[in-house]
């Protein structure tokens, strides 16, 4: 499993031999411990504390003065044997095996007492997060004490203001320091990782994102119990990609609380995710504006659109956004109503858009022509709930719905629709020109040139940022999340892997001569 140490690697790396301007992650909010851990980093503990999973341990200035160094070996041993199953044997990323080996090994490095300048900058730490971080760390100290799940603990301990809270607190005091000097190390490693992506000639550096919402059992759900709307979820109303709706069980902020408190919570969440990056992409993006809430019991059809504060929010974000420096990008796929494109445009928050989903809807449905983009947006060929390059190309997408029952037509019908898209965005490839020889057979025949191909058109177009999925550049055909399943499918566990299914490790990928291919596209387009 990758670190914030790799993560640094790789911004050195692009920056400096690719000249690629950012690098762009998913979530790296805390996640809720549990056996085994929910694998999604879209159903955080904690939007506003990273999650210490991501550390290089071995960067922390006292892991080399830990007094067990035998046991430390042991502990960088089994590490070894976890990464050789998933190189070797094929193994999924198992989160949970990697922060036990990770936790132990930290126990004894924050053993070690802080020398003075470093007791300063954490105290410094403390107190610039306050009351937020105490509960954040007393709320993963009462994890461990009583479980998860905050609504089966003691009566006392699921106020977090309440005394038996303050007791509690009070004799866990060695776990709530240990969770604390956590978020303080790991916010440590995020601003490093920025730093090196700055200094490797990025203009913008590392792109974090910024989850929709929480998960109902985690810290900030307990922390800020005030401010979310007990009994109900977000989600999405029916709509082309799932006519059922969708509910993502993650209790929404009451828009008056918000109000009530000036926006607070929101305000000082912003505030900590902009300290260490370059970009925030915001996750349904609309969701500053309305979002569906779902009563509890009840299916998504039967959902309602609950509205924000819309200018409060905008207004607030740009604020904190003007005050970083920082760029910020809104997902705004999906159901969007009229006119909140424009009003995030003159904000200042670019869009998203994704080749596939760009076509002339309000005339004859066909690919949009590069020139015909809009500018402001982050223009990619696909997402992380999207199939990668080369499965799309082939139609291997539609092969794997169907093993997992995910198809509402036939196979044969699915499969005839997607080669008919790929044909005709292939079509408009080859009369640019963008192609490097005609496609003489089926999509997907030359699936490396034609993905070159996507990324010249993507090249073409206005938009002010262009992404290339990593695993595009090695030929990974697995789609890292498929929405509609659980455990059906291995969602955020799969390592990137190459054509044939191979693991890759850091080192192999930026050796890549298929990676390296592409981002010399990129570089000829763009004259960097």
């Amino acid at each position: 499993m990758g670190d914030l140490g790799d993560l640094a690697e790789l911004a050195g790396w692009a920056g400096r031999t690719a000249g690629v301007g950012f690098v762009q992650v998913n979530p790296l909010h805390a996640a809720v411990p549990g056996a085994p851990t929910d694998p999604s980093p879209y159903r955080p503990s904690s939007r506003r504390f990273p999650d210490p999973v991501h550390l290089r341990v071995e960067l922390i200035d006292e892991f080399a003065h830990a007094e067990d160094q035998d046991r430390l070996r042991g502990l960088l041993e089994r590490a070894a044997r976890l990464r050789a199953d998933v190189l070797d044997k094929g193994a999924l990323i198992d989160r949970d095996a990697v922060w036990e080996l990770k936790r132990q090994a930290l126990e004894l490095v924050l053993a070690v007492p802080l020398g003075p300048g470093r007791q300063a900058a954490y105290d410094a730490f403390r107190a610039e997060e306050g009351q937020a971080l105490e509960d954040h760390a007393t709320w993963y100290a009462l994890a461990e004490a009583h479980g998860p799940d905050w609504h089966q603990w003691p009566a006392g301990l699921r106020d977090p203001r309440s005394a038996e809270t303050a007791r509690a607190r009070a004799a866990l005091a060695d776990r709530v320091a240990f969770h604390s000097r956590l978020a303080w190390l790991t916010d440590g490693q995020l601003r490093a990782a920025q730093r090196a992506a700055r200094e490797a000639g990025m203009p913008v550096g590392i792109v974090h994102d910024l989850a929709v919402g929480v998960h109902p059992q985690g810290a900030d759900a307990w922390a800020q119990q005030d401010h979310f709307a007990a009994g109900m979820s977000v989600g999405a109303p029916p709509d082309a990609f799932n006519a059922h709706g969708q509910d993502w069980g993650l209790p929404p902020w009451r828009p008056d609380r918000l109000a009530a408190s000036g926006h607070a919570p929101y305000r000082h969440l912003l505030r900590a995710l902009f300290r260490y990056t370059g970009a925030l992409r915001i996750d349904h993006v609309m969701g500053l504006f309305r979002l569906w809430w779902v009563p509890a019991g009840s299916p998504p059809t039967e959902g309602t659109y609950v509205r924000h504060d819309a200018e409060a929010m905008l207004a607030l974000l740009a604020l904190e956004a003007f005050r970083a420096g920082a760029v910020v990008i809104g997902e705004d796929l999906g159901t969007v109503e009229p006119g909140v494109r424009e009003r995030l445009q003159r904000r200042g928050v670019l869009g998203t858009s994704v080749l596939w989903f760009e076509r002339d809807w309000e005339g004859d449905g066909r690919p949009l022509p590069p020139e015909h983009w809009r500018a402001d947006c982050l223009a990619t060929a696909t997402t992380h709930d999207l199939p990668p390059t080369a499965a799309r190309l082939t139609g291997d997408h539609v092969g794997l719905r169907d093993r997992l029952g995910l198809l509402t037509r036939s196979a044969a019908e699915e499969s005839a629709e997607a080669a008919a898209d790929t044909a005709e965005w292939l079509a408009l490839l080859g009369s640019l020109g963008l192609l490097d020889s005609p496609v003489a057979g089926p999509p997907g025949s030359d699936e490396e040139a034609e993905i070159l191909g996507v990324h010249r058109f993507l090249l073409r177009t206005p938009a002010r940022l262009v992404g290339v999925w990593l695993p595009d550049g090695v030929g990974d055909r697995r789609p890292q999340n498929l929405p509609g399943t659980w455990d059906e499918y291995p969602n955020w566990r799969l390592p990137v892997a190459d054509s044939q299914g191979r693991p890759v490790t850091l080192e192999e990928l930026t050796a890549s001569p298929r990676l390296r291919a592409l981002l010399d596209v990129l570089r000829a387009e763009t004259g960097r």
